[in-house]
């Protein structure tokens, strides 16, 4: 069996345990059985599709390929929580805090943003908003729309590639919020976890 995944999900892969695989940011150009790749994304050959925005979401990725890649007899074992934990504690050395953070320390975190309602422009960066337990209103985003609801938010955060967008739709000169950009797709680093620290610091510093 032959499995295929993108850039960034490679890591997931050799995490969960297989050594050969092909990596394609377009996995239907390649020939291959399985495909591995982010939520978001679409294929024709069979896929398991996985969440990487938060450290919970990568941990569950790393054991939901793990499995499945047992399942189809490509690994002999799947990855126990141990090893996964062992994994993120190994980047202790990489100056990272909010990975290896433990429930107590985020729970503090998450106390202290209750009250602060923020405004997203992207899905994934919803999920990363509201694990540090701020609130997350009532907004998508419509490139073919534009809404002129009036929304009452203390921040309003981007990935870099809306930053056109927002500049276009929302008042930049207005002091009722706090204007938040973050990094995506080449301009951050393709590892998950050292990803996801970069950008749960800035939205917590931030925040």
């Amino acid at each position: 069996m032959i499995v295929v995944t993108t850039p960034m999900c490679k890591q997931i892969v050799e995490w969960a345990g297989l050594n050969e695989f092909k990596v394609n940011k377009h996995p239907d150009t390649e020939e291959g059985d399985l495909a591995i790749l982010l939520s978001e994304s679409k294929v024709n050959m069979y896929s398991v599709a996985i969440k990487i925005n938060t450290f919970s979401q990568i941990k569950e990725s790393i054991k939901k390929v793990s499995g499945c890649l047992l399942e189809r007899n490509l690994i002999d074992k799947s990855i126990e929580d141990e090893a996964i934990e062992a994994i993120f504690n190994n980047y202790k050395e990489k100056d990272i805090k909010y990975a290896i953070l433990d429930e107590e320390g985020f729970n503090k975190i998450r106390e202290n943003n209750k009250d602060k309602k923020v405004k997203v422009y992207s899905e994934f960066l919803k999920d990363i908003v509201s694990d540090i337990g701020a609130t997350v209103i009532d907004f998508k985003f419509d490139k073919d729309e534009s809404s002129d609801l009036k929304m009452d938010f203390d921040y309003l955060v981007y990935p870099d590639y809306l930053e056109k967008e927002v500049l276009k739709r929302e008042n930049l000169d207005s002091n009722d919020f706090k204007l938040i950009k973050v990094l995506t797709h080449n301009n951050i680093s393709k590892d998950p976890i050292l990803k996801a620290e970069l950008r749960y610091s800035l939205l917590i510093n931030e925040i």
